[in-house]
């Protein structure tokens, strides 16, 4: 059995009166984050994670924001291709463990429908998804609240 570590990370600009979707939820908040894609930072970094896990490139080689078939599509659908993609060197999805950084909203409310969302998406069980928030103390530019970031690690298997 083969087991494997992947890393991911990702931040976004946050833009006055624009969606703010994380973990395939839609959030309530005066801005939201900003990207070709839907922006939704944490899955972007899950995404990487896996991708990077199996020595897949990153999200921006299989998914350019340069390419306008991504244009507005919802990360979960990202997320599934990724999955995909492990799927077909082999690789099984053991759990992904997220973490977010933003001063506002606060996450907490959000975090069962998001593992919910992730879980389905990735094919794994709800119990095999976490996700945790964090501020940066209004420090820079997370504190000024001009963006969000979020980390994700993952962890692969091949029998």
């Amino acid at each position: 059995m083969k087991i494997k570590v992947g890393f991911g990370f990702d931040v976004h600009q946050m833009k006055e009166g624009h969606p703010f979707v994380i973990g395939g939820v839609q959030l309530e908040h005066h801005a939201g984050a900003f990207g070709h894609s839907d922006a939704d930072v944490l899955v972007h970094a899950i995404c990487d994670a896996i991708l990077g896990a199996a020595n897949l490139e990153d999200i921006g080689f299989h998914f350019p924001n340069t390419d306008p078939k991504w244009k507005g599509i919802s990360s979960l659908l990202l997320l599934k291709e990724c999955v995909k993609l492990l799927k077909e060197k082999g690789y099984t999805l053991g759990n992904i463990d997220g973490m977010l950084c933003l001063e506002a909203p606060k996450i907490k409310p959000y975090i069962p429908a998001m593992k919910e969302h992730i879980a389905k998406a990735a094919g794994i069980d709800v119990d095999d998804v976490s996700i945790k928030a964090t501020t940066n103390e209004t420090m820079g530019f997370i504190g000024r609240q001009e963006g969000v970031v979020a980390y994700a690690v993952c962890l692969i298997e091949k029998s």
